[in-house]
Order: C-alpha cells, then structure tokens, then sequence
C-alpha cells in the first residue's frame, strides 16, 4: 500500500478534447485571468489530474492548481411545462507564473 499520490496514466489526445469542453467566458472568469486563472466548461466525469493533463497536453502550458466546481441545474419552465436544466462541471485552472491561455484564439 503505497503513501503517496499515484503518478496519473497518461490521457490520450482523444480523451483530452472529450474532458474540455469549451471556456468560460463572463464577468467573473475575466478577473480571474488577472490571477492567472482560466476557467473551463468540462466533462461532468472528468477528474482533477484528468483536467490538468488536457490542459497542459492541448495548450502547452504548465498548470499549478486545479479547482472544480459541479454547477446545478435549474428549475425552469419549458413550454409551460416544469423541467430541469443539466448539470454541469466547470474547472478553474491556476496557470504557472509567466504562462498564458489566450481563449478568444481557440485551438
């Protein structure tokens, strides 16, 4: 039985466009990028060393941290009709000093 974290399995290129869906962009995750911070909409099963070998594998850049949040749905009216949004997950990825996503670009 080991102590420490377990080295993750490497994600293959298919994988890593499956877990990131697209960015986010509002008001909120503008400031972050002040912080060096990008936030992304990503797969609800996605894990946090997942994210973070996707971000890095598809932009290029070192991750410092990673923080997910699973966002829930709301309760809406479709057609006069009550129903209820999806749920989704977002992940607000902490950038290495000195490296940057630009996400108006795309991949």
């Amino acid at each position: 039985m080991s102590r420490g974290r377990e080295k993750p399995s490497p994600v293959s290129r298919a994988r890593m466009y499956e877990v990131i869906r697209s960015p986010l962009i509002t008001e909120k995750t503008t400031n972050g990028s002040e912080h060096s911070q990008v936030t992304f909409r990503v797969s609800k099963d996605a894990t946090k060393p997942e994210i973070k070998q996707a971000i890095e594998g598809l932009f290029k850049v070192k991750v410092k941290a990673v923080n997910t949040v699973t966002v829930k749905g709301k309760a809406k009216l479709f057609r006069g009709r009550p129903g209820v949004r999806s749920d989704w997950k977002k992940a607000i990825v902490s950038l290495v000093e000195g490296h940057k996503i630009d996400v108006t670009t795309g991949l």
